[in-house]
């Protein structure tokens, strides 16, 4: 089962690096809620997958049964659900503004603070003219 996960995880980290290397901002937010989904796959297997034993305690113990999975990451990871969602939410209301302002989702066209680069002239006298510009 855990190497199930694995794969899985692997497979969701890959597709989250495809998502991330575009230039398109949704596209990158997107993947990295996929590698965050990753990561709590992987912070969640490694409490122990345990589907006939929950990690319960009986009424009169004091520890839950042998060989339960760990509750501590299943709780770590329901915190990090809760705080990726507020993140994701965040972040696509901040892409659904940039996106209203600039008209575009491309993180080159998005340079709205940065002068466009020019290419110095051909010839003398005019590049003497545009590094005095400069």
């Amino acid at each position: 089962m855990e190497l199930l996960v694995a794969i899985m995880v692997g497979v969701l980290v890959a597709a989250a690096v495809h998502l991330m290397l575009a230039r398109n901002v949704l596209r990158f937010l997107f993947g990295l809620i996929l590698i965050s989904n990753a990561a709590n796959l992987t912070i969640f297997v490694s409490g122990g997958l345990t589907p006939e034993t929950p990690p319960l305690i009986h009424e009169g113990d004091y520890a839950p049964l042998e060989g339960a999975a760990n509750a501590l990451p299943q709780a770590l990871v329901l915190t990090a659900i809760v705080i990726g969602f507020g993140l994701f939410a965040f972040a696509l209301m901040l892409v659904y503004r940039a996106y209203q302002n600039l008209g575009t989702l491309n993180s080159d066209e998005m340079r709205l603070a940065e002068p466009p680069d020019e290419a110095p002239p051909d010839d003398s006298k005019t590049y003497i003219a545009w590094e005095a510009k400069q």
